[in-house]
């Protein structure tokens, strides 16, 4: 594996960089592996790569139905943070934030780690006394979170308007300073390179048509379309096919998948400094290292596996960020797209085993997958390598939906589900 620093960044612009090697090599399918990883994203990818770089188990698999990162990895914002309310959530996604902090270090490859804040907006009494209840427990958590005045979000986020007369006005906001964004390719590439360079396959364009039981029960392996591959493990990462996949093991989950749309704007000089959020308006906005602002929207209203979504929630999401930010008004929209979310009944994730031997799932993140990539990858691999769950992930199991220990995080996740 090449080693990424300012000599061979040197040495090969001298040559038109015509003479790095590839990443990642394009592996063909084994009979049998150890544990095979159904999905590429971020968070399979990441997954194998703890599994071979802290549990020695180098046999492994990932595949996927299209290229590495194609899914929603390479189809969301890019936010990071890990403000959420209850305990169970703020300990998964505050282990997944600590994990971003040194991730471009580890895996020696720049995933554009941007610490520049994210800011949820208030724009009612109630807003205000739900966000400062977050706070407190944020805070009780050892999770960093403040509230700021109207002219303390305004010195934060100079664009912001907080005139009273707005439709939205601002009374007030929730900042978390350690929060911000990443480049979402950049992370699934650096997973991919690093678990590649430690024995691990990435399997591309290979759709996963069914998982086998034996006799017993247990798993065996899963068809694929470049035939039947043994596997002594399996472990479903696949965020919205993730019920279609399990459904041919027969397990039926406990998941709508919904299109969640996002769109940018044409690229502008740097004038937009933090991420902005607003559980009200049901939007949120950051600008791209491009210049683009990128911005968010809610889930559409219905189940669907379409990635494109529907137009009137894009038009509902920019007409509220023109009322927020009227500076933005004349702005012009470059492209929109949309990604496919797996989002269980109390908008909290699945991640541990399954009740069929040698088989794991990790699912239902909602809108909040990307932000827990270094952290859903690494209590994955975990589960699997010691097949029992991490101390933090362990409350998230599927068994919770029937004995009614629920996480309900509907309103931390500041979109609409």
């Amino acid at each position: 594996m090449t080693h990424f620093s300012a000599r061979s960044l040197l040495k090969n612009a001298l040559s038109g960089h015509k003479d790095w090697p590839a990443q990642w090599p394009e592996s063909q399918p084994k009979a049998e592996y150890d544990v095979v990883i159904v999905g590429a994203g971020g968070h399979g990818l990441g997954a194998a790569y703890y599994l071979a770089s802290q549990h020695g188990i180098t046999n492994v698999a990932v595949i996927d139905k299209g290229w590495l990162g194609g899914g929603n990895t390479g189809r969301n914002t890019t936010i990071i943070r890990s403000n959420y309310l209850y305990d169970e959530s703020a300990r998964l996604y505050d282990h997944a934030l600590d994990l971003w902090d040194n991730l471009s270090q580890e895996l020696n490859y720049n995933v554009m780690y941007s610490r520049r804040g994210v800011m949820m907006l208030a724009h009612s009494v109630h807003d205000e006394q739900s966000f400062q209840r977050h706070i407190h427990s944020n805070r009780l958590n050892g999770v960093d979170n403040c509230w700021l005045t109207p002219a303390e979000a305004k010195a934060f986020c100079p664009p912001l308007d907080i005139t009273a007369r707005r439709r939205f006005p601002v009374v007030g906001a929730a900042l978390q300073r350690r929060a911000g964004t990443a480049r979402h390719d950049a992370v699934a590439w650096g997973y991919a390179r690093g678990a590649a360079a430690r024995g691990v396959d990435i399997i591309q364009n290979c759709p996963v048509t069914a998982i086998r039981r034996g006799p017993d029960g247990a798993v065996t392996g899963v068809e694929t379309a470049k035939g039947f591959i043994r596997a002594k493990k399996v472990a479903v990462s696949a965020a919205g096919s993730t019920s279609v996949v399990l459904q041919s093991a027969g397990l039926r989950m406990p998941l709508e998948s919904y299109p969640l749309q996002a769109l940018v704007s044409e690229p502008v000089k740097p004038c937009f400094p933090c991420v902005v959020m607003s559980n009200t308006v049901h939007a949120y906005i950051s600008q791209s290292d491009k210049g683009e602002l990128v911005i968010g929207s809610g889930t559409d209203q219905y189940v669907s596996y379409s990635q494109r979504g529907g137009l009137p929630l894009i038009e509902h999401t920019v007409a509220a960020i023109c009322e927020v930010f009227p500076m933005f008004r004349r702005m012009r929209m470059l492209r929109k797209w949309g990604g496919i979310v797996d989002v269980t009944p109390d908008r909290s994730p699945i991640l541990g085993k399954l009740p069929v031997k040698g088989l794991y799932v990790n699912c239902g993140w909602g809108t909040g997958g990307f932000k827990a990539t270094p952290g859903a990858g690494h209590l994955l691999a975990w589960t699997v390598a010691k097949d029992e769950p991490h101390p933090i992930n362990a409350p998230f199991t599927l068994e919770r939906f029937t004995t009614g220990r629920l996480i309900d995080e509907a309103a931390a996740a500041a979109v609409a589900h």
